[in-house]
C-alpha cells in the first residue's frame, strides 16, 4: 500500500475545544448543553441511534467528533415533512445520508416483495419508520431543507447503488444513486479515509465541486478529468452480440451518449501503461438497461477493478453526464482500525429511547468487532462489494480492551461475550503471503475454485486470541457466531478442535448453500465435500470434548442457475443425512451482486460473455421460488401437495410413497396443506436427533 495521511494525522478543527460528547445530540436542547450554536456535520439516517461501533453512523460521528468537527444525528426522520430536516438548524460544511445498517428495501421487504412486519433498527421493531429507498428521500428532503448545503452520500445503500444498477423491487434498471438523489458526493465502501479527508477540506474553505481526486467517492460530471486516459470496457472483455454492429460504445450509435467524446480519448490497454492514469468506460446507462448482455458485462468488468491495489477509475454515462467512480478506499491499518473502535462511544442507545427495546442493539451489545472485509467472493453477497476482499485486523490488545468495556459498562451483562467475529468468523489475520502479488491480484475470490497457494490459512494466532479473551476476568463464555468458512476451516484441525470445545453454545450456523455443482459454481461457494469434511471433525471433536452439539447448515433457494432438479438432490441429501430444516432463505437479488446481474440477465459473468455463451436458469416466478423453498422443507405437511404435483411433472412420482426411501407420504394429514410458505412462524433449524433423557440436556444448549 502506497503512502496515505494516517487517519488522526490531520490538524483538529478549531471546534475540538468543544471537547467530547457524552452523546452526539439529536435535538437543540442538546446541542445548547454542549455550548454549540450549530453543528458542522449532520448525520441523516434510516436507523435509530446507538452510539455504538458496530452502528455505522455513530462510528462515523465520533470519527469526525475525534477530528473536531461538532456532528448531529437525525434518526429515523419524518420523511413527510421537511421540517424535520431542520430539527439541528443548518450545518456549516455538509449533510451525510445513509439508509443504516441496512439496505432500505431489504430491511421493508422479505424476497418475495411482501412487507416485513417489524424493523429491528427501530424502538420496539415498530415498522415503517422509514421509507423505500431512504437514501433518495433523505437527499431529497435535505437539499429541501438547506438548498446549496452540500450533500454527502454514504453506507451500504448508496455504496450498492453507485452506478446504473438492477432493482429488484421495481423489476428495473435504476440509475445511479447520485443522479436521482442529486447529491454532490457519494462515499462507497468503508469511508473512513474519504470522509475524514472531504470534512477536512471542506473545513478549509475548498468548494465541494472541486473535490474529484478523493479514493472512494464518486461524483457526477459532464466532463471527464483531462489527465487520465480511457479505456473501453469492450478492450478489457468483449461482450457478446449487440444491436449496433462493430462497436457497440461508439458515440453516433447512442443519443445518450455523453457530451465529452471520451472514446476519442487516447486509449492506454497496452501492456506497461500507467494504470493509475487510467478510466475504464462502462457501458451507459440507457445501454444495460436495454441490453442484458451489456449489463453482464458491466457487472463483470466493475467487479475486476476492485482491488485498491490495481483497480483504475471507472465512467458511466447517464444522459448528457458522467458518473465517475474514483478506485476503491485503501484498507485501515491495524493502529487505524484499533483507534476508530475504541473511540469515546457510551455503547448505548441514545437517552431518548429510554423505555424501549432496540433488538438490534441487543443482539449485538456483548459481541466484538474484530475483523473486516471477506476474500471468499460469494457471488449473492454484498459483503465483497461493499467492504472489499482485503481483511483489515484488529490487535488482540484492541480486542482484549473492548472485552473489558463491555463487561464494565454493559446493563445486564452475563459474563457471555455472544460473537467474536465480523463478516467471516475465521478470516482474522489471513491474506496473501506476497504483498506484491495481492497488489497485482484480480481474483474474485481467494477461495474458489480452490484456496489460492498464496493465502496464508495459519489459524494458530485466532486460536491464541481466543484463549486469551477467555482468560479476562469476569468472562465466562465467549460464543463464536459470526459466519464460519469451513472451508478454510479444515485447513486448520486445531482450531475446529478449539472452536468446538470451547466456542459452540449447542449448534452452529454453517452455510454449504447447495449441495449441486451447478448452483455452486455460480455461487463461487465449495462443493458439498468440503461440508462433509468440516461435519466429521466437528462431530469428532464434540465427542471427545462430552458435548452432544449439532450443526445448522443454511441453503439458499431459488439461486440463479439452480432447476427443480438440484433442488430436488438437495431435498433427498437432507433427507439422507437426517436434515429438517426449519428457517430457510429464498435468493433475495441486491444490487450490484454478480448473482443479482445472473438473475437480471439469465448470463454468467463469471465468465467472458461471448455470443455463443449460453444463458442460465433463473428462477423468477412465485410458484417455482415457492417450490424450491418446499424442497428444503420436504417434511412440512403443508408443502407436499406442491412436491407431489411437481414430482409427478418431473417424473418423479417414485418418491412419493410412505417408505424411508420416500420423500414425501401419499397421506395428507388434516387441516394442512393449504398454508403458504412463509406465513408459519418460523424458528431455528435443528438436526433431527433424539432427545436425551431428562437431566442430560446437551452442555451449553441455549
Amino acid at each position: 500500500m502506497p503512502t496515505v495521511p494516517e487517519l488522526f494525522s490531520y490538524r483538529p478543527y478549531w471546534a475540538h475545544r468543544f471537547g467530547v460528547a457524552p452523546v452526539l445530540p439529536m435535538s437543540r436542547a442538546e446541542m445548547e448543553a454542549l455550548g454549540w450554536d450549530s453543528c458542522d456535520v449532520i448525520l441523516v439516517t434510516g436507523d435509530a441511534y446507538v452510539d455504538h461501533p458496530s452502528f455505522g453512523m455513530a462510528l462515523i460521528g465520533r470519527l469526525l467528533e475525534a477530528q473536531g468537527f461538532r456532528v448531529g444525528i437525525i434518526a429515523q426522520p419524518d420523511w413527510t415533512r421537511v421540517d424535520d430536516f431542520r430539527r439541528l438548524g443548518r450545518p456549516g460544511l455538509f449533510v451525510g445520508i445513509t439508509a443504516g445498517n441496512m439496505d432500505s428495501m431489504v430491511n421493508r421487504y422479505t424476497a418475495d416483495r411482501r412487507l416485513r412486519s417489524d424493523d429491528a433498527y427501530t424502538p420496539d421493531s415498530a415498522p415503517g419508520r422509514r421509507p423505500d429507498r431512504s437514501v433518495l428521500v433523505y437527499a431529497q428532503r435535505a437539499r429541501e431543507a438547506f438548498g446549496e448545503v452540500p450533500i454527502v452520500l454514504g453506507g451500504i445503500e448508496a455504496s450498492l447503488r453507485r452506478v446504473a444498477h438492477y432493482d429488484y423491487w421495481s423489476d428495473t434498471v435504476r440509475r445511479s444513486v447520485l443522479v436521482d438523489a442529486k447529491a454532490d458526493l457519494l462515499i462507497y465502501g468503508n469511508g473512513e479515509r474519504a470522509i475524514v479527508e472531504v470534512a477536512h477540506r471542506l473545513a478549509r474553505g475548498e468548494p465541494i465541486a472541486a473535490i474529484r481526486d478523493v479514493r472512494g467517492t464518486a461524483f457526477l460530471t459532464r466532463q471527464a478529468p483531462a489527465a487520465h486516459e480511457a479505456v473501453d470496457s469492450t478492450h478489457l472483455d468483449a461482450p457478446g452480440p449487440v444491436p449496433a454492429p462493430a462497436d457497440p460504445y461508439h458515440p453516433e450509435l447512442h443519443p445518450h451518449a455523453p457530451a465529452v467524446d471520451v472514446a476519442a480519448m487516447p486509449v492506454a490497454a497496452r501492456r506497461g501503461a500507467d494504470r493509475g492514469r487510467q478510466v475504464v468506460r462502462l457501458p451507459s446507462f440507457e445501454q444495460v438497461r436495454d441490453d442484458p448482455v451489456l449489463y453482464a458485462h458491466a457487472a463483470r468488468v466493475l467487479h475486476q477493478e476492485t482491488n485498491p491495489g490495481n483497480a483504475r477509475a471507472l465512467i458511466q454515462g447517464h444522459g448528457d453526464r458522467l458518473v465517475w467512480l474514483n478506485p476503491p478506499p485503501w484498507p485501515l491499518t491495524t493502529p487505524e482500525l484499533d483507534r476508530v473502535y475504541e473511540l469515546p462511544y457510551s455503547r448505548l442507545p441514545h437517552p431518548a429511547y429510554d423505555g424501549t427495546r432496540l433488538p438490534a442493539w441487543e443482539m449485538i451489545r456483548g459481541s466484538v468487532n474484530i475483523v473486516r472485509g471477506c476474500f471468499g467472493g460469494c457471488t449473492f453477497c454484498s459483503i465483497t462489494v461493499h467492504e472489499g476482499r482485503l481483511i483489515q485486523s484488529r490487535s488482540p490488545a484492541s480486542i482484549l480492551r473492548e472485552v473489558a468495556e463491555i463487561r464494565d459498562r454493559t446493563p445486564g451483562f452475563t459474563g457471555v461475550i455472544s460473537d467474536l467475529g465480523g463478516p467471516t468468523a475465521n478470516m482474522w489475520r489471513l491474506g496473501c503471503r506476497d504483498p506484491r502479488a495481492a497488489q497485482a491480484c484480480r481474483r474474485l475470490s481467494c477461495l474458489f475454485p480452490t484456496i489460492c497457494a498464496n493465502l496464508d490459512t495459519d489459524h494458530g494466532p485466532l486460536i491464541a486470541l481466543y484463549r486469551e479473551v477467555r482468560e479476562v476476568p469476569g468472562i465466562k463464555r465467549v460464543l463464536i457466531a459470526s459466519g464460519l468458512r469451513y472451508d478454510l476451516a479444515v485447513r486448520a484441525p486445531r482450531y475446529v478442535r478449539e472452536l468446538v470445545t470451547h466456542h459452540v453454545g449447542g449448534y452452529l450456523k454453517v452455510a454449504p448453500e447447495h449441495t449441486e455443482a451447478g448452483p455452486l459454481g455460480l455461487m463461487m461457494k465449495p462443493g458439498i465435500a468440503a461440508f462433509d469434511r468440516f461435519k466429521a471433525l466437528f462431530e469428532r471433536f464434540s465427542r471427545e470434548a462430552g458435548k452432544e452439539q449439532y450443526l445448522i447448515p443454511y441453503f439458499i433457494a431459488a439461486h440463479p442457475g439452480t432447476t427443480d432438479e438440484d433442488m430436488l438432490h438437495l431435498a433427498l441429501w437432507l433427507k439422507a443425512n437426517g436434515f429438517r430444516l426449519e428457517q430457510v432463505q429464498a435468493f433475495l437479488p441486491t444490487p450490484m451482486a454478480l448473482a443479482s446481474a445472473m438473475y437480471h440477465t439469465g448470463r454468467n459473468p463469471l465468465r467472458r460473455l461471448t455470443p455463443d455463451a449460453p444463458t442460465i436458469p433463473v428462477v423468477r416466478k412465485l410458484r417455482q421460488r415457492r417450490l424450491h423453498k418446499a424442497f428444503l422443507r420436504y417434511h412440512d405437511p403443508n408443502n407436499w401437495p406442491l412436491l407431489r404435483e411437481a414430482l409427478k411433472s418431473m417424473g418423479r412420482a417414485d418418491l412419493i410413497g410412505n417408505g424411508k426411501r420416500h420423500l414425501v407420504p401419499t397421506f395428507q394429514p388434516r387441516g394442512t396443506g393449504d398454508t403458504p410458505e412463509g406465513r408459519r412462524r418460523v424458528a431455528p433449524a435443528v438436526r433431527r436427533a433424539p432427545l436425551p433423557p431428562r437431566g442430560k440436556r446437551p452442555t451449553g444448549r441455549r
